[in-house]
């Protein structure tokens, strides 16, 4: 059975035009300068001059004060300072400086630094050649990163701080997701879970501190099977371990049999719509009758606020000009299309799992 009507109303967002005319050209002129106002927030931020502000907090800072401090001209934090004000870092009150509400998150909250990172250091050049990504469905950016077909074949050949931002922005969502899955999916007591997409193998890690007598197999491409294998390894667990190293898109490719459950954590989300019809069967054809499938992504239209919801639609075009050029984070509704056609049942859905994310349940029909 489909996700009910209920929930899928209960969750439903822009479904109304709720800003006033004056905001509505408010937001369009911050669209207009959007590439100055992200530069400048930046630039405040690694340069010093809002942890300056932060720091006079109780009596405020004069434009001559964090100029010293920042050891910048007088000019350039002049400029800065006068633009904080408008994007709304700053507020000004008897020609003294402070961080407003917005200045203390950009600053102080991790999921914001971990955002604002990704952006400047994946994603920023290669947001120019959007259109013609669009127009070639392949990711035109990726270019400014490396010579690769996907972001996939070069993560680990990232110069930094791309890699390390790379690295932050996808194990900080994960990560919270994590400790809330691992009951969910050891309910029915699995002996073998196969990891499709394990990356560096955290969730192969934490399944098997969680139940000393699983077993578990990854699958992913060779490269990243290589780094997970290393990092289990390092810990004592190999001889609990199963590794799968291939291109799953190939289609002689047979996915392993006899595992109780598979786990597919953001990875999904990494191809296109046919792709994960094409991705789905094959775990139809590898899983036991009784066997189960966990799937872990981020569906904008489950969000509890709106501005989750656009995190993760900006997060699409991330897909789109940088990493493949052809796959998203999916509305749920047509997510469970492709798992209907790849001949599966939806059991369970728990949203709200970690940050962002929800937790789909399959069996075979």
């Amino acid at each position: 059975m489909l996700g009910t009507p209920e929930k899928t109303t209960k969750k439903s967002l822009f479904e109304e035009d709720k800003k006033t005319a004056l905001e509505a050209i408010a937001q369009a002129q911050f669209i207009a300068f959007a590439p100055y106002v992200f530069q400048a927030s930046v630039i405040m931020r690694d340069s010093g001059i809002l942890n300056h502000i932060e720091e006079a907090r109780n009596i405020g800072a004069t434009i001559d004060e964090v100029q010293e401090k920042a050891g910048m001209s007088n000019y350039a934090v002049r400029v800065l300072m006068e633009a904080g004000l408008g994007i709304g870092l700053l507020y000004r009150k008897d020609n003294k400086y402070f961080l407003a509400k917005t200045g203390h998150i950009f600053l102080n909250n991790a999921m914001t630094r971990v955002n604002t990172d990704f952006m400047r250091d994946i994603c920023a050049e290669g947001a120019l050649d959007m259109k013609q990504s669009l127009v070639d469905g392949k990711p035109r950016g990726l270019k400014h990163l490396g010579n690769w077909d996907t972001i996939y074949q070069g993560l680990f050949h990232l110069l930094e701080p791309a890699k390390t931002s790379w690295f932050a922005f996808d194990h900080y969502y994960s990560d919270n997701v994590f400790p809330e899955a691992i009951p969910l999916v050891f309910e029915s007591a699995p002996k073998k879970i196969l990891d499709i997409g394990g990356n560096t193998g955290k969730w192969a890690q934490l399944c098997l501190e969680h139940d000393k007598d699983v077993h578990v197999g990854i699958a992913d491409m060779p490269e990243v099977i290589n780094i997970a294998k290393k990092n289990i390894e390092a810990l004592g667990y190999q001889d609990r371990v199963s590794y799968y190293p291939l291109n799953i898109l190939q289609h002689d490719i047979v996915l392993p049999k006899n595992y109780d459950v598979i786990w597919m954590s953001q990875f999904l989300d990494c191809f296109a719509d046919e792709e994960i019809i094409f991705i789905l069967r094959k775990c139809h054809d590898a899983l036991s009758d009784d066997g189960r499938i966990f799937i872990n992504e981020t569906f904008w239209d489950r969000q509890r606020f709106e501005t989750s919801a656009f995190s993760l639609q900006m997060t699409s075009l991330y897909f789109t000009t940088m990493a493949n050029g052809n796959s998203q984070l999916y509305d749920s509704r047509l997510y469970f299309e492709f798992i209907e056609k790849a001949g599966f049942d939806l059991i369970r859905e728990i949203d709200d799992v970690g940050l962002t994310h929800t937790i789909l349940e399959l069996r075979k029909k």
